[in-house]
């Protein structure tokens, strides 16, 4: 079931609240969490809570999405752990050993958000092949 742009944003500010508190997290929160430990110019938003996840950070503004940008972190990761599209993993795990894994990610984000926007353009699903050949480019 898809989630909402809030519910979504939600999801972040109550992983935020948990490790504030250093509450047990789920799974999922897990992993959410490693992501948001690695970004800590996002911390301040996240300390704002539901005034940070009523901003719409449009390019006008001249700001990249936060929650966008955690959550392209997110499905990198998830691909990767289960090596969807076939040969993710090894793409994955080659560029993490060679630049580092978070800078790893934001080379790939580049490619999954190319792979997006034109299935969004195209109003088709995602282009597997070329995404996975723009990969293997970086």
């Amino acid at each position: 079931m898809f989630q909402s742009r809030d519910e979504v944003r939600q999801v972040y500010l109550t992983v935020w609240r948990k490790l504030q508190q250093d509450q047990l997290l789920e799974p999922m929160e897990a992993l959410i969490a490693a992501v948001i430990e690695i970004h800590p110019e996002y911390h301040a938003l996240l300390e704002d809570g539901e005034a940070a996840a009523q901003n719409d950070f449009t390019p006008e503004q001249g700001q990249t999405n936060p929650f966008l940008h955690m959550g392209m972190h997110i499905a990198l990761r998830e691909q990767a752990d289960c090596n969807r599209p076939p040969g993710m993993q090894p793409l994955y795990q080659k560029l993490s050993a060679r630049k580092g894994r978070h800078e790893a990610e934001h080379a790939m984000m580049e490619c999954l958000g190319q792979a997006l926007w034109q299935a969004q353009r195209d109003a088709t699903e995602p282009d597997l092949l070329a995404y996975l050949d723009c990969l293997k480019k970086l």
